[in-house]
């Protein structure tokens, strides 16, 4: 009789960048967690091209510990990045993400890992209620940026950005992760279909090694990504239904506003009123402008729908559950 083997409890996702000198106290700390508690377990770090000795440090934690798995990029891509591929290897029942300054505290786990499998939640995001960051520089454009998230999506979290986040093995298999998206995982995961989400007080711990990576740049394109995704997630399967809807209005609107012009001219010839030519007033301009637009938005929806068909994820849905169907 072949024994079953037992399936693995957690796997840990540590994306880094220069870290050389905090890996080996994250994963002595998460080893002492794991062990404590009797889970089994994975820990992974995704090392995002840094050029400093993190690699080198990786490969010898690998070779001390079977459970730490490394895997390294030519260059530097992004934290999306270091995750997406996190999420493609990872094997766990649960899966926690974390960052590697020491900032997010091991201890957490456990709860974050009852959370999913006792508590039934999909995903669960750290909030770091209390932080030693400067109150300026970050905590001021965080707290603006999470109140603006949370108005426009609808997800009750207060701190989107937090590196500290568990989630059910299901949920990272069925989302990608890209570009600068990672701050916005749990509203890609609530627009695929998961939409149990959880949040809990976890500790933030001052920065002990390296510096931060966090940058106004970072803060600015965050709007923009969670732009992006929004209208990504709501018409790239229809396409035709927000160009083709705003593409009409313009149109019939430049329409109307040549035809008012044009009826207006023919009545003050009628009446022999003195009137310029319909071709010096701005409004034909405009509504020119607007005929022309409202036509390239039509055509663009028409050529979205016909990439959409060709598209090898149109008919890609996400499956919860079968009954009596092999």
């Amino acid at each position: 009789m072949i024994n079953k083997i037992k399936d693995m409890d957690i796997s840990v996702i540590v994306p880094l960048l220069n870290e050389e000198e905090s890996l080996p106290h994250l994963t002595k700390w998460i080893k002492e967690v794991m062990e404590k508690e009797g889970f089994s377990y994975e820990v992974l770090l995704i090392d995002d091209g840094s050029n400093d000795g993190s690699w080198k440090v990786i490969e010898e934690l690998s070779k001390e510990n079977n459970n730490i798995k490394g895997i390294k990029f030519r260059r530097n891509y992004g934290k999306s990045a270091a995750l997406n591929v996190g999420f493609e290897h990872c094997e766990g029942d649960v899966v926690i993400t974390m960052d590697a300054d020491l900032q997010d505290s091991p201890e957490e786990i456990p709860e974050l890992y009852s959370m999913i499998m006792k508590d039934g939640f999909d995903l669960v995001s750290g909030w770091k209620k209390k932080r030693y960051d400067s109150k300026f520089a970050k905590n001021f454009p965080s707290k603006l940026f999470n109140s603006t998230t949370r108005m426009i999506t609808g997800i009750k979290l207060h701190d989107f950005n937090c590196g500290l986040k568990s989630y059910r093995k299901d949920v990272v298999k069925s989302i990608e992760v890209y570009g600068e998206m990672h701050r916005y995982i749990p509203v890609i995961a609530k627009w695929a279909g998961f939409r149990n989400i959880g949040e809990k007080v976890v500790q933030h711990r001052k920065r002990k090694f390296g510096t931060s990576k966090f940058g106004m740049s970072r803060f600015i394109n965050g709007y923009l990504d969670l732009i992006s995704i929004m209208f990504v997630s709501k018409f790239s399967k229809k396409p035709m239904h927000f160009f083709g809807l705003w593409g009409t209005v313009m149109f019939i609107l430049g329409f109307l506003a040549a035809g008012i012009l044009g009826t207006q001219k023919i009545i003050a010839s009628i009446n022999q009123l003195p009137m310029r030519l319909v071709t010096d007033s701005p409004y034909f301009h405009l509504s020119l402008v607007l005929m022309i637009l409202g036509a390239i938005f039509f055509l663009t929806g028409f050529l979205g729908e016909l990439i959409g068909r060709n598209s090898s994820s149109r008919n890609h849905y996400l499956i919860h559950k079968k009954s009596n169907i092999k």
